[in-house]
């Protein structure tokens, strides 16, 4: 079994620009303040403004270009373009040591999975995350910067799936020390509101069993799983040992390249990728009932 919780905490943390270098970030707040300072020199002294107006309108689409490329790179949108843009391979004409995208039917290794809060069987994948509303805000609805990641469970195992192009089924290395990169949006389970904080039995014995404090406030549940039957795609390295075929993570940094079509810039791929094919969107386990 992988646990992958720490990863998710350091991530959901972590407010940097990853795809943009820091260095780039230096230069371009370095050339801005002296393209200011020149264009107010000769708004000063000629009177011109058509240098300090297009430093601002170019200014402004550089720094549009910077915010997108960050909230998307939050959002793994990058990764589910180039997941839905990747052609499915097929296992029998697939070379060793070649990166491959397989779609198929997952079903559970040696060891399976269970969901922590609704307690879903044979899983490859489980997710389960709790925030808590840290706004000074009114408005809870809001998410940007008032939610926080106040616990986490991730967690992936070894598992099978056979390939729908050819029925050759391989084993995927998503287990003990092995680098996920799981393309999924949990569903909302729980969410209490300012107007009804009252938290249902399960829910305060799954938060007692972690330790975590069931006085009243706001909280929000999520959780996702892939079950054993789930229609998937996996991407990684295909390795083939004799009559062994196994999916692993890239032995090196690979990239996804320049999504212009979208203006997003290479993001890096550092493992195995879980998805689902044909989704806008991460998959997601369908939802269920607030308490």
């Amino acid at each position: 079994m992988n646990d992958l919780s720490n990863a998710s905490s350091v991530q959901s943390h972590c407010y940097s620009c990853k795809p943009i270098p820091s260095q780039v970030l230096y230069v371009l707040v370095s050339l801005f303040f002296t393209g200011l300072a020149v264009s107010l020199f000769i708004l000063i002294a000629v009177h011109n403004a058509f240098f300090f107006v297009s430093l601002l309108s170019l200014s402004a689409l550089v720094a549009a270009f910077l915010i997108w490329n960050a909230v998307n790179w939050r959002r793994s949108r990058a990764l589910f373009y180039y997941l839905r843009s990747f052609p499915d391979s097929d296992l029998r004409l697939a070379r060793h040591g070649q990166f491959v995208k397989i779609t198929g039917i997952v079903s559970c290794g040696n060891i399976s999975l269970e969901s922590s809060y609704e307690k879903a069987t044979r899983c490859i994948y489980t997710s389960t995350l709790l925030y808590e509303y840290r706004g000074l805000g009114s408005n809870a609805e809001m998410p940007c910067f008032r939610w926080r990641l106040a616990f986490c469970e991730r967690f992936s195992t070894d598992f099978y799936i056979t390939d729908s192009k050819s029925g050759i089924r391989a084993m995927v290395k998503a287990g003990s020390g092995s680098r996920v990169i799981p393309l999924i949006i949990e569903s909302r389970l729980v969410a209490t509101t300012r107007k009804c904080r009252l938290l249902s039995s399960h829910f305060r014995k799954w938060l007692a069993d972690r330790n975590i404090s069931g006085q009243a406030r706001l909280l929000c549940l999520e959780e996702g799983y892939m079950k054993e039957g789930s229609s998937i795609a996996v991407m990684g390295m295909l390795h083939k040992d004799n009559d062994v075929v196994m999916i692993i993570q890239p032995p090196e940094l690979l990239s996804t390249g320049c999504l212009w079509r979208k203006l997003l810039l290479p993001v890096d791929i550092d493992g195995v990728i879980l998805g689902v094919p044909e989704m806008v969107g991460p998959m997601a386990n369908p939802p269920s009932s607030m308490y």
